[in-house]
């Protein structure tokens, strides 16, 4: 199985899908999930304008580096701008949208081969997470994600866009500077400039000179 979601199962077994079960109040998926072949950690957050849609990024990996020593990078994405970004902290899941039966549905994006698969994903037990990706519809593999609270090695911690985070693509990037701000522990930027401070009170203006008087003109001698 690859580290990033899908699997072989995606390529290589054919399996019938199970009707989907109606959940009344469906699992906040948000949280820090393994993969079931425990080669990534994915975290999956609200995102959209509306924070109703799922984004996911790869959070941590178990092998960071290539067979050189150096991180990982996408160089199998069809997107040649992407093709050198790192590995780790790159978006997987796209902005899910929530369907009828409760659970999110959209597109996953598998490093491995550079490949967008159909996905559904839901959770029907706290602290696991179902994972069901889907090639033409028909070729589908499931697998099942446990939540992990605690911080591994090398993980990224810090909020998306901002400082030790993950990096959205740019159509869920977070809107505005929030993120980078809050991350490095400053206020939030609001684009507002502060206001100056007042200056101490004026001193009382000297007094005015007095005009010196015009000479007089010479009388004229008797």
């Amino acid at each position: 199985m690859n580290w990033s979601s899908i699997t072989g199962a995606l390529t290589g077994l054919a399996l019938v899908a199970l009707p989907s079960l109606a959940q009344a109040a469906p699992r906040d998926p948000s949280g820090v999930w393994l993969t079931e072949d425990g080669k990534a950690r994915i975290r999956v957050e609200k995102c959209g304008a509306q924070g109703t849609n799922i984004c996911g990024y790869a959070v941590w990996l178990k092998v960071p580096l290539n067979d050189e020593g150096k991180p990982r990078v996408d160089f199998r994405n069809p997107d040649p701008k992407k093709q050198v970004r790192p590995s780790l902290g790159h978006q997987m899941i796209m902005g899910l949208k929530p369907n009828a039966d409760g659970r999110y549905e959209g597109k996953i994006y598998n490093a491995e081969n550079g490949k967008f698969y159909d996905v559904t994903i839901w959770s029907e037990a706290q602290g696991e997470l179902n994972v069901k990706g889907c090639m033409l519809g028909f070729l589908c593999g499931s697998q099942t994600w446990e939540q992990k609270a605690d911080i591994a090695p090398g993980q990224l911690t810090g909020p998306t866009n901002g400082v030790n985070g993950p990096r959205a693509d740019a159509e869920w990037a977070p809107k505005g500077n929030t993120n980078v701000a809050n991350a490095a522990g400053s206020p939030a930027t609001t684009g507002t400039a502060p206001k100056a401070p007042k200056s101490a009170a004026a001193k009382p203006a000297a007094p005015a000179r007095s005009a010196a008087p015009a000479p007089q003109a010479e009388q004229p001698e008797d």
